[in-house]
């Protein structure tokens, strides 16, 4: 059996279909924070308040906004993020991020659901068809929800008051919502998270053997070489997906482990440094300071400082 995706003009989301999205997020994220749910790719998001900017690791996934607002940066892109427009993440992005538009009585409320490539790929194959790209660009991008991928959400959402019905339903809900971003406006921005040849797909590649060899020196002539591409060539279309070079992103991938290695594990910041490849500690000191607005001996004090 083979697929038609949909098109985008499948009707737009209504204001009871947006008012029940806040009420099942906000009954199922009592408390602030990003939450996990017993659907596995699907988390919920609860902000009573506007945040300050800071930076994240944003892996592949979809992002739905049911109420307030929040701007993303990537580079010199902004994206806002507000109710009834949904977000395709197609590769590992290091990305700034503030819930600009929250307060206790209308709090920011979002959800985010994790892609599964073999899940895109296997719709890929049944489809006879497909919205082309335009070439290599962003990884990240924004649309209008259409009513019919918005009705999909609800059920998948639905599903936590019936728990005994997730392991059936969920991967088939899961699935449709796949569907319904195939055939939208972003559904080639979702192709690209299962094109194995795809160009886009070469850049994941290299983003996954920079996360997995973040600590080592950058030898950007092998990591071209193993993805049969020229170094420029790799240089210019990682930085057009990523808004940074792979050095940039080598980076930001050590400051952030370093960052968890000292707030969640509790290694001083010379020993985190030295842990994710910095030889420098007062490199290390200034280029931790430029991302994360401190200095790490400063973030690490203030958590040891606080009550038990």
């Amino acid at each position: 059996m083979q697929l038609a995706f949909p098109r985008s003009g499948d009707g737009v989301a209504t204001t009871g279909q947006q008012a029940e999205l806040v009420g099942l997020i906000d009954r199922f994220a009592p408390a602030e924070g990003r939450q996990a749910t017993r659907i596995g790719p699907l988390s919920l998001m609860r902000a009573s308040a506007p945040t300050p900017c800071a930076p994240g690791i944003y892996e592949p996934g979809l992002g739905f906004v049911a109420q307030g607002s929040k701007i993303t940066m990537l580079g010199g892109d902004t994206y806002v993020y507000d109710p009834l427009n949904y977000l395709v993440i197609s590769v590992t992005l290091p990305m700034v991020s503030q819930v600009t538009e929250a307060t206790p009585e209308k709090p920011y409320l979002s959800l985010r659901i994790d892609v599964d490539p073999r899940e895109i790929a296997d719709l890929i194959l049944e489809g006879r068809d497909g919205i082309a790209g335009t070439g290599v660009d962003r990884g990240l991008y924004c649309a209008r929800v259409t009513g019919s991928l918005l009705d999909a959400v609800l059920r998948l959402l639905r599903l936590l008051d019936a728990p005994q019905d997730i392991p059936v339903l969920a991967p088939l809900t899961l699935r449709e919502i796949h569907y319904r971003v195939l055939g939208g406006e972003l559904g080639y921005r979702l192709r690209e998270v299962a094109a194995v040849n795809g160009r886009t797909q070469r850049i994941a590649r290299a983003v996954e053997a920079l996360k997995r060899d973040y600590p080592q020196p950058l030898n950007i002539e092998a990591l071209a070489q193993s993805l049969h591409m020229s170094a420029s060539s790799l240089h210019h279309q990682f930085k057009a997906v990523t808004a940074m070079s792979p050095l940039q992103f080598q980076k930001q991938l050590r400051l952030h482990e370093a960052r968890r290695l000292m707030l969640v594990e509790g290694l001083e910041a010379n020993t985190a440094a030295h842990r994710v490849g910095y030889e420098s500690a007062s490199q290390f000191n200034r280029e931790y300071k430029r991302l994360f607005g401190a200095p790490p001996r400063r973030e690490t004090g203030l958590i040891r400082a606080a009550p038990a």
